[in-house]
């Protein structure tokens, strides 16, 4: 069913019942709306759109920090038969103007916080004849619509716009983190999949609520909330990353399901050790599951999730935006027995582990994760070179090197470009990240390779310590000495570990940052 029916299913099914609350604890904000009212929104954000001329096919660029708008306004572009184009909220003017160009957008919808970006580039956004503004009338710009206007000239109804499940509905950019963004067309039968994968994984009903709280234009946040979203479930979407706020919206709102990334899951366990938050103090019974994707988790974390929360059912999540979101590859919440793994093939998915021939490997070997399922793009949208390196016969080349165990679970080497080679061997940055993890004294680590004359490159660890720790380099190093000895750092830094918004470690930044320290390396 296209995404769009769903949402009108749940309003004649659910109607008065609450589907989305935006929970801003900076501000002692709370609102919600019902079933009802989110579809009539998006109706009315469609038959807006289409007045203003948006038809079957055109982009239309969304670009907004979470907020209880943003849903509607994506299934609003949606049911207009255009596509759907969510930005990176980090995206600069110059980003978002290279994606404007490749989409050849013919509106924009935005909120506040980007009015000095779209102000930067706005004379250069040569196909965007509409601007539409979602914030504060006292910062509106002359040249973009308010909101409430735009709401007011849309009619509530659907306008029933026909729509395949193989038309293509959004454009999603990668985080530009390694390179200029490449644009990934998704179709209505990618986002269907999406919430028949999550629901099947995690068995959400009815009576659920899934706690949002990365960011909604990445696949991650929402396809998870698909799974909610599949049977009418609500879901609250939380301002803020405080432990404090986490737990005050699970205990308030009574969320049962809940999504971290792995440094707001360190945070809770910290302020939990540290006496910051007690739990006595909230409501968390109902909460049944926590996971967390967008990167390896480290295995000591959650077993020391498991001793705060020992009935919690846990599942790790793989995936990504070309697969549209999590659950092509996934734990399974029976298996934490097989924590570190990223698991087994997510539903209606298969996958196979290639070396550089293209051929598969043998078992217990590491090679290339490819994947194969109904999330599977349907391109890199213009760019034919950059889609037939990354589609091949139908398989998806992930750039994640992976091997499978004896019982048949994926564990995820590192990503293909992080691999550090040094005096002739292959040193995968993952094991010694999870390694450092085990010291108590430790809140993050990165590792990455520094170019090195004589060996190539030489292993770096970036540690972030707790809080009050007094963490030493020298302390690291000794702590080191239980990893063998080609696999330990050569040179430790003790500082921050910069993560992008869906908590992906920004390792080519800190290679560039550190570029040219080797000639200080510890032997």
């Amino acid at each position: 069913m296209i995404i769009t029916e769903i949402l009108a299913r749940n309003a004649r099914m659910y109607r008065d019942e609450i589907a989305l609350i935006e929970r801003e604890p900076a501000k002692q904000r709370r609102v919600a709306i019902t079933w009802h009212e989110f579809d009539e929104m998006a109706n009315r954000v469609s038959n807006a759109l289409i007045k203003k001329g948006i038809r079957k096919g055109d982009k239309v660029i969304h670009l907004m920090m979470n907020c209880l708008e943003w849903l509607p306004a994506y299934f609003g572009i949606l049911r207009t038969g255009a596509w759907a184009v969510p930005l990176n909220f980090r995206f600069s003017a110059n980003d978002i103007r290279y994606c404007a160009d490749i989409a050849e957008a013919k509106a924009l919808i935005f909120g506040e916080e980007f009015v000095e970006r779209i102000d930067a580039i706005k004379e250069r956004l040569g196909t965007i004849q509409d601007f539409v503004f979602v914030g504060p009338e006292a910062v509106r710009p002359a040249y973009a619509e308010s909101w409430d206007v735009f709401l007011q000239t849309g009619a509530p109804d659907n306008p029933d716009i026909p729509i395949d499940l193989l038309d293509h509905a959004a454009l999603y950019f990668t985080s530009g983190t390694t390179g200029t963004p490449k644009p990934i067309l998704l179709t209505h039968r990618n986002l269907e999949a999406a919430c028949v994968v999550e629901n099947r994984h995690h068995n959400q009903t009815h009576h659920d609520n899934f706690l949002c709280i990365p960011p909604l234009y990445h696949t991650g946040a929402k396809m998870h909330w698909f799974g909610n979203f599949i049977v009418g479930a609500k879901g609250v979407i939380l301002k803020g990353v405080k432990p404090e706020w986490i737990l005050e919206a699970v205990s308030e709102e009574e969320a049962t399901i809940v999504w971290l990334l792995v440094p707001w899951a360190q945070d809770i366990l910290i302020a939990i050790e540290n006496g910051d938050i007690h739990l006595s103090d909230y409501k968390l019974d109902q909460w049944r599951l926590m996971h967390i994707g967008a990167q390896p988790v480290p295995p000591s974390l959650i077993k020391n999730w498991k001793k705060i929360f020992p009935n919690h059912e846990y599942d790790t999540n793989y995936g990504l935006s070309e697969t549209t979101g999590p659950g092509c590859v996934h734990l399974g919440i029976e298996n934490l027995h097989k924590v570190g793994a990223i698991g087994v093939p997510g539903f209606d998915w298969e996958y196979k582990i290639v070396g550089l021939d293209g051929k598969e490997v043998s078992r217990g070997e590491p090679g290339e994760l490819a994947v194969k399922g109904p999330g599977v793009m349907k391109e890199y949208y213009k760019n034919p070179k950059a889609t037939q390196s990354t589609l091949v016969d139908g398989w998806l080349l992930t750039g994640d090197m992976a091997r499978v165990d004896e019982d048949g679970f994926i564990w995820l080497v590192d990503r293909k470009k992080d691999i550090i080679i040094t005096g002739g061997e292959n040193i995968f940055p993952v094991e010694i990240e999870d390694f450092l993890m085990e010291n108590r004294q430790v809140q993050d680590v990165a590792v990455i390779g520094i170019p090195d004359e004589r060996l190539g490159e030489i292993v770096a660890a970036v540690v972030k310590a707790k809080p009050g720790a007094t963490l030493t380099e020298q302390d690291v190093f000794d702590f080191c000495e239980g990893l063998p000895r080609y696999k330990r750092p050569r040179k430790i830094i003790l500082g921050d570990v910069p993560r992008n918004p869906t908590g992906k470690i920004e390792k080519p930044k800190l290679r560039q940052q550190y570029a040219g320290m080797a000639e200080s390396f510890k032997i």
